[in-house]
């Protein structure tokens, strides 16, 4: 089996490290962090060890890695690390779920995190380093940049273009052709009808506390 370092070691390093692990021709066999981020020297069972010495340890000609980190600072420490990985010499494998419909021909970058249940319709083109939560439907033609976020259960209409950095959030949706620009967040519930500006913020109203006790609500 190829071996595979994760560099991370939060939810993200563990989930990762259990779909290549059960769902891969990888085998995990170590995380690694900056040292000033390493408290324990085993993570699931596995060593920690720290990204400055990781080509020492674990040599890119050996070894390929995958960067497993969430989306704080619209995935700007997820795409340092990834700029780094591959300045270091490292291959950095897809994980595509085997349980999601990937329709598409069109090309793919690297380091893309894609899990169960996604819908990839034809001619949608995804570049590198970007994580697909479980449940999304990616219509046809679309187009994904590089270091977006994808939460669960998020459609995006065909021909829609998402720009760089990028985040959507739970359950909301992109009509068809509509641009998301680079860095934009968009908030669990937004609908997209329009194309977005550079580092715009989309929400909507969170939902109401009514006065009124459930046993009182004639449903």
């Amino acid at each position: 089996m190829n071996k595979l370092i994760i560099i991370g070691n939060t939810t993200n390093a563990r989930l990762a490290h259990y779909y290549f692990s059960e769902d891969s021709d990888y085998e995990v066999v170590a995380f690694s962090v900056d040292s000033k981020y390493i408290n324990e020297e085993t993570f699931c069972g596995l060593p920690v060890v720290a990204y400055e010495d990781l080509q020492n340890i674990y040599p890119p000609e050996d070894y390929d890695a995958f960067v497993a980190v969430g989306y704080t600072g619209m995935n700007k420490i997820r795409e340092d690390l990834y700029n780094t990985a591959k300045e270091k010499g490292y291959s950095l494998p897809n994980y595509i779920s085997s349980n999601c419909t990937y329709l598409s021909k069109e090309s793919i970058g690297d380091n893309n995190l894609i899990l169960e249940a996604n819908v990839i319709q034809p001619f949608v083109k995804i570049g590198s380093n970007n994580v697909l939560w479980s449940g999304n439907h990616i219509g046809h033609d679309a187009v994904l940049g590089n270091h977006i976020f994808i939460a669960s259960h998020v459609v995006v209409a065909g021909s829609v273009q998402v720009g760089d950095n990028s985040f959507l959030g739970i359950n909301s949706s992109v009509r068809d052709r509509v641009v998301i620009s680079a860095r934009t967040l968009v908030g669990a519930g937004a609908n997209i009808s329009k194309s977005t500006k550079e580092d715009s913020v989309w929400v909507v109203p969170p939902a109401m506390k009514l006065g009124q006790s459930s046993s009182e609500i004639d449903i």
